[in-house]
């Protein structure tokens, strides 16, 4: 067990959702509950993962919290460009937020590597 606010990776997801909510708020409002919703779930569930992941006692189970957090990551990549594509995101935000996830991407996966070895 760890304190997860010590990874750098929850550290740099935990940024992550914050730059999500920030840049979600000018969405329309009947997305709302529609793709705003999903992509903060989407979104928070990668650091909560971590999170909860650092609470286990195997290893094994640490890396399987990383895992739920890699498919979070993928689906906030794609909401995201969803977002863009939908003119809800500048392609200035959007080219942060890919910066963003594309590096928690690669952390996590590095993180995984290492955690299964």
């Amino acid at each position: 067990m760890q304190n997860f606010k010590d990874l750098l990776i929850w550290q740099e997801a935990h940024q992550l959702t914050l730059k999500i909510y920030e840049s979600s708020k000018g969405f329309p409002k009947e997305e709302t509950f529609g793709i705003t919703s999903q992509l903060r779930r989407a979104a928070v569930s990668i650091p909560c993962n971590i999170a909860e992941g650092c609470g286990r006692y195997t290893s094994k189970d640490f890396a399987n919290f990383l895992q739920i957090a890699l498919g979070s990551t993928n689906e906030t990549d794609y909401l995201t460009l969803l977002a863009k594509d939908l003119n809800y995101l500048s392609e200035e935000k959007f080219v942060i937020l890919q910066e963003q996830i594309n590096k928690v991407r690669a952390m996590n996966i590095n993180l995984i590597d290492k955690v299964r070895k």
